[in-house]
């Protein structure tokens, strides 16, 4: 049998600018509805896109996090062609998606975490072949790089089993592996940890921290695991309304909105009376008898070395550790800022 030959592309295209440009992005649906007694029905528009501009430059990993309804999928959909914009640009590896999906297809990697790309009465194993086939990928090329992907991602104990037999932490785990198989450029992960154990989690994260390094690969994460985030991604980008509301560093979120920190000390003695606290921190409880302190401050206004020192002075420390605020803390208090 005779195969088709590999269409031609300028190599140039996919090499140009940021892997992802999203300009002035608008999408609207609408709505149908017919209230009680009425005749007819009524239209209503529901922007689930907000002129939304964001650019991603290749090698970055971006966490795009948000309440239910914030406008995530719908941006990702249109990320990937499955959805035309109302109005503004796309522009993914340099690429209008919808106008050349077959060729972007080639160069992302897509999880979403309620769809599949596995044939559901096939083994795993024949869905990798059958994905590798689609993706041009030589018989070398594709065995190289499934190895490699059973061993990140712990495989081996169920390729050989029908999709469908899959617990869902295991699917999930084949549906990463399928998404990386033809090593892209652009990864876009929707809900990658759904299902997963905490082990499992683990590994996968540790997988794609290694590979992303490995390959230079771009990340686009979506998750309600804040920890998904916190552990992947290096740049944070919530979405409230349709739009975005914060676009930077982490570290500075949670500096920028005066979130409390806490820093827990275990004391080589008893005290039960609580220790002194300089002005921007208060004591948030003592346990253990006396031994642990609890200490709430806000990180804009004092740092952690002026206020160990000041607590070390008081009382000698065994052992401490620092607590960051949740991360779903701050994208509340970021929407409620928008409202």
């Amino acid at each position: 049998m005779n195969q088709s030959p590999t269409p031609t592309r300028d190599p140039a295209v996919g090499e140009r600018g940021p892997a992802v440009a999203l300009t002035a992005l608008r999408r609207d649906y609408t709505v149908h509805a017919k209230a009680d007694g009425a005749r007819r029905r009524t239209a209503r528009v529901i922007r689930a896109v907000d002129d939304l501009t964001l650019h991603i430059e290749r090698g970055e990993a971006v966490g795009f996090v948000g309440a239910n309804g914030a406008g995530k999928s719908t941006t990702i959909k249109m990320m990937t062609g499955i959805l035309q914009p109302t109005s503004g640009d796309v522009r993914v590896l340099g690429r209008s998606p919808v106008a050349e999906r077959r060729q972007l297809a080639r160069e992302i990697g897509v999880v979403f975490g309620q769809r599949s790309q596995l044939w559901w009465d096939l083994p795993l194993r024949d869905s990798f072949a059958i994905l590798g086939a689609m993706h041009r990928l030589t018989e070398r090329e594709r065995r190289a790089r499934l190895d490699r992907l059973v061993a990140g991602l712990d495989l081996s104990g169920f390729l050989d089993r029908p999709v469908r037999q899959l617990s869902l932490g295991q699917r999930m785990r084949g549906e990463v592996a399928a998404a990386l198989l033809h090593s892209p450029q652009l990864v876009i992960l929707d809900e990658p940890t759904i299902g997963l154990d905490m082990v499992s989690k683990e590994g996968l994260r540790r997988f794609l921290t290694e590979d992303r390094a490995e390959r230079g690969t771009t990340l686009f994460l979506t998750t309600h695991d804040m920890s998904d985030v916190e552990r992947l991604a290096e740049r944070i980008v919530i979405v409230d309304g349709g739009a975005v509301a914060y676009d930077g560093a982490l570290a500075d979120l949670r500096e920028s909105l005066g979130a409390p920190r806490e820093l827990i000390l275990d004391l080589a003695s008893p005290r039960e009376e609580p220790l002194r606290v300089p002005p921007g921190a208060q004591c948030a409880g003592i346990e253990a008898g006396g031994i642990r302190h609890r200490i709430r401050f806000s990180g804009a206004d004092l740092t952690v070395p002026v206020l160990l020192a000041s607590l070390s002075e008081q009382a000698e420390i065994a052992d401490l550790s620092l607590a960051e605020p949740a991360i779903e803390d701050l994208v509340r208090r970021i929407s409620a800022q928008e409202r």
